[in-house]
């Protein structure tokens, strides 16, 4: 299965809501982070791959028809040529908004500390960290330039029929022009997940080094967010 859609915006631009939209238009399963961890024994180690230079994206994405969300974002220009016939969807927010929100949930000490040295933590060095060229990822200045420059890259990259710049606010209309389908008679979806990423580690339910906490961990994640969405 080849993917149709690509998510080219990084993690904490809405990617949650995105895999939700995506899935509920029929363009599901969609990858996101959180189906790594959901399947850890499987995906770390082909992400694993990924980071040092030997991707399979043929076993990575297996089953999926979308990817949003990091890892696949930031190998945005490689699956696009991957995958020509697929659309890419950047997701877009404010760039000071984007830096606060990374720097409280998925790049704070908290959550990252557990991690380092596992192979998890490795891979989340190589497909995550490591794309940051050696910048101080807790420097606003250069994490927002850095944002910036990299969306008006994708902006530049991909041809102009093939991409959309979405902001979730916007809902269902440009989204299902750009894809070819119907509008749903649903509200979009709406998911905030920095309160329930931050509570799941402040009590120890949040991402860990071993896999089988790791899966299940991803699952209940997944699930947990699925019922707000539609709400």
């Amino acid at each position: 299965m080849a993917l149709e859609v690509i998510g080219a915006g990084p993690g904490r631009t809405a990617t949650f809501t995105m895999k939700f939209a995506l899935e509920h238009l029929g363009f599901g399963p969609c990858h996101h982070m959180a189906e790594v961890f959901a399947d850890a024994r499987r995906q770390v180690p082909l992400w694993l791959d990924v980071a040092n230079g030997k991707p399979d994206w043929d076993k990575v994405f297996a089953g999926f028809r979308s990817a949003v969300d990091y890892p696949s974002a930031s190998y945005w220009r490689e699956l696009a040529h991957y995958y020509p016939q697929a659309k890419v969807i950047l997701t877009v927010r404010d760039a000071d908004s984007w830096f606060e929100s990374v720097s409280e949930t998925i790049f704070s000490d908290q959550m990252q500390a557990g991690l380092v040295g596992s192979p998890t933590g490795d891979m989340m060095q190589g497909v995550i960290f490591a794309h940051f060229g050696g910048g101080d990822i807790r420097d606003r200045a250069f994490m927002t330039d850095w944002y910036e420059r990299r969306n008006q890259q994708i902006i530049d990259t991909i041809a102009p029929e093939r991409l959309l710049v979405f902001h979730p606010k916007e809902g269902w209309e440009p989204l299902c022009k750009f894809l070819g389908v119907d509008v749903p008679t649903e509200k979009f979806p709406r998911v905030n997940s920095r309160d329930e990423l931050q509570a799941a580690h402040e009590d120890d339910r949040g991402v860990h080094p071993d896999a089988d906490e790791a899966e299940a961990f991803g699952k209940r994640y997944i699930a947990e967010l699925k019922a707000k969405a539609f709400a």
